[in-house]
């Protein structure tokens, strides 16, 4: 008969990964005594705060690796909480080194940044963003997703981060530190997450808020946030080039754009004046995504609601001489895109096969084969 150690226990329990941080909780420092005894596997450990949404999960999951170790016939856990100075010790291991609100996806930063803006509303922005994080995410990258639209916020809904009452998970809280909510495979942040209702009541008003504000908001959606190691950090933008165009530009100068357009001229001429502001902050514009373009009928027809042609003409005003800005994706019109979205369940997850699907899964290839170049940064590396 086997007889289980501490030490294959300890193990197992210690690569149980954290749901929300996303790392071993040995690495974490959440393991405390572990000993065995006629088969019995006595386990303790503590949880980063009082009411820990993973509770549960982190629970089941180290009772099943403690279970798991040959000789192992039962175990019985303990689970505390860390004391302040232990969630100090982890938040500074966390930030890497960083100071408390410094924000990490600066010059230097490996993270490739995205900004998915538009000239105006209703052309499929935040579908064509959450989709294409999950996207991301599906090829096996690590994904972050900024809702900036502080006023339209939509990115909690179209990622089915919304429950019965019409409330958001809200981001769990290490001291200073926000853990985003995990959405297939993205780490999501929205103010929608910080707007609660109770069952029953109407859906929380308008955020009414001026530059400042909005300023402030998409600044700490950038520094008190901690989205870990991430490749892809995306920023769902409002429509337009108003305040939080500006700070994004501000905090963000570096970052790459993608502009979202329709085929119709209307939506095509006001698209090109965001990717010109983005310019003007120093942002660089890598393509132009056209959506709700022809879509192909049973019939072998096809049907234009908004014409053709409005995603070639952003690209081409965009280009300047050998600097060429590609149409990086032509969506089709697509039904399922809009049940998928309204259901809060991407359509690259629900329907790969639709003709949608399958071009926003082409965007982010095309996106993921062209990462940010390292030309001009520090690399976080030292020689011997």
């Amino acid at each position: 008969m086997t007889v289980a150690t501490e030490d294959a226990v300890r193990r197992a329990v210690g690569a149980v990964v954290d749901p929300e941080l996303r790392r071993p909780i040995a690495e974490l420092g959440m393991v405390r005594d572990i000993s065995v005894a006629d088969g019995l596997a006595s386990v303790g450990i503590v949880l980063t705060i009082v009411g820990c949404p993973a509770a549960e999960r982190i629970s089941s999951d180290v009772r099943a690796a403690a279970a798991s170790v040959s000789g192992v016939t039962d175990v019985a856990l303990e689970v505390g909480v860390m004391s302040p100075a232990e969630r100090r010790e982890l938040t500074e291991r966390l930030r890497g080194g960083r100071a408390a609100r410094e924000m990490p996806f600066g010059p230097d930063s490996l993270t490739r940044v995205i900004a998915v803006t538009s000239g105006k509303g209703g052309v499929g922005k935040s579908t064509v963003t959450a989709n294409l994080a999950v996207a991301l995410a599906a090829r096996g990258l690590a994904v972050g997703l900024v809702d900036a639209d502080v006023h339209g916020f939509s990115i909690p809904g179209l990622l089915g981060l919304v429950d019965s009452d019409g409330n958001v998970p809200q981001p769990t809280r290490i001291d200073d530190l926000m853990l985003p909510p995990v959405a297939y495979g993205v780490k999501v942040i929205s103010i929608g997450m910080f707007l609660r209702r109770s069952a029953g009541e109407a859906p929380v008003g308008a955020v009414a808020w001026r530059g400042p504000m909005l300023h402030r908001t998409v600044q700490q959606f950038l520094t008190d946030v901690f989205f870990g190691d991430l490749d892809v950090l995306l920023l769902d933008m409002p429509p337009g080039t108003g305040d939080i165009a500006i700070s994004v530009g501000q905090l963000l100068p570096h970052a790459d754009v993608v502009v979202v357009t329709t085929p119709q001229s209307a939506a095509s001429d006001v698209a090109v004046r965001s990717g010109l502001v983005a310019r003007q902050t120093g942002q660089s514009v890598v393509g132009v995504v056209e959506n709700m373009a022809a879509m192909t009928l049973p019939d072998g027809t096809t049907f234009d609601l908004f014409g053709a042609g409005g995603g070639a003409e952003v690209a081409d005003a965009l280009s300047d001489g050998d600097d060429r800005v590609a149409v990086l994706a032509s969506i089709p019109l697509s039904p399922r895109l809009r049940a998928d979205g309204d259901a809060g369940t991407p359509i690259v997850v629900a329907h790969r096969d639709d003709t949608a699907a399958i071009a926003i899964r082409t965007l982010a290839d095309r996106l993921a084969a062209a990462p940010r170049g390292l030309a001009g940064r520090s690399l976080p590396f030292r020689p011997n």
